[in-house]
């Protein structure tokens, strides 16, 4: 039976002349927590802005469950896919719970709810998964790096989707506030199914923290599969261009950065 949430083939991209993507073929299983990893300019970026909508493919074609994503309605794409990007930014004024609300929104007509019971059970539920109720009168702009992360998240569960993209999630987050992003993001997939599609620059966060690892460079993907399957001192070396050593954490394998 395919369990492939998003299916890639022969995906290609260009800004301009420059060829970001090269025949890409990917298969993306459901309920799993898959991490893009590669150098910087590698393509991963584009690659997650491409499966997101945010972008629209040069060659070949995405599917989300068999259907063509560009053919696809945002609303209607919102309605199964829920995206946190790496810059975020809302009024300084807005407070939480408002702005997780907004993650309602691919529900409503003309601006209404069809159901706003609902909505308010599906915003509560999401502040309380990722421990944001007690800040729902406040600003957004009063809480500190990692609460405000766990609110974008909160925005994106609100949307009630069994697949969540993220992109940087740990970005300008001190080391303790990361953890427990990541641990949340574990968290979202082990208990409520949600299947999970980042985009992480930490090699070891990755590996920790992800049942499947796509590796790539030069707008190539170079390999797939299970951390512990994949990674080895020749693949760091053809990813990074360093010679690292490997060691195994938990089970899982652990790049030496020295």
């Amino acid at each position: 039976m395919d369990n492939n949430v998003f299916t890639v083939k022969n995906l290609s991209f260009a800004y301009g002349k420059q060829q970001v993507l090269k025949h890409l073929d990917l298969e993306l299983h459901e309920g799993k927590i898959t991490t893009l990893i590669g150098a910087n300019g590698c393509g991963k970026s584009t690659l997650f802005n491409l499966m997101t909508k945010n972008l629209r493919p040069g060659e070949g074609e995405i599917l989300l469950r068999g259907g063509d994503i560009v053919g696809m309605r945002l609303k209607d794409f919102a309605k199964e896919v829920s995206i946190v990007h790496q810059y975020n930014t809302a009024p300084v004024d807005l407070s939480v719970e408002k702005l997780v609300g907004y993650g309602r929104t691919p529900y409503h007509t003309m601006g209404l709810s069809p159901d706003p019971k609902e909505d308010e059970e599906k915003i509560h539920r999401a502040m309380e998964i990722t421990h944001t109720y007690k800040h729902k009168d406040k600003p957004v702009s009063e809480l500190s790096g990692g609460q405000k992360q766990r609110v974008w998240i909160a925005m994106a569960l609100a949307q009630d989707t069994k697949v969540l993209f993220l992109d940087e999630p740990t970005t300008y987050l001190d080391i303790r506030y990361q953890l427990q992003i990541l641990k949340l993001i574990r968290q979202l997939n082990r208990e409520y199914g949600i299947t999970i599609v980042m985009v992480l620059h930490d090699i070891n966060q990755s590996l920790y923290y992800s049942d499947e690892i796509v590796a790539m460079k030069d707008g190539k993907m170079i390999a797939h599969g299970l951390p512990e399957e994949i990674l080895t001192s020749e693949l760091v070396k053809e990813v990074y261009d360093v010679e690292l050593d490997i060691r195994s954490v938990d089970g899982k394998p652990f790049v030496i950065p020295v």
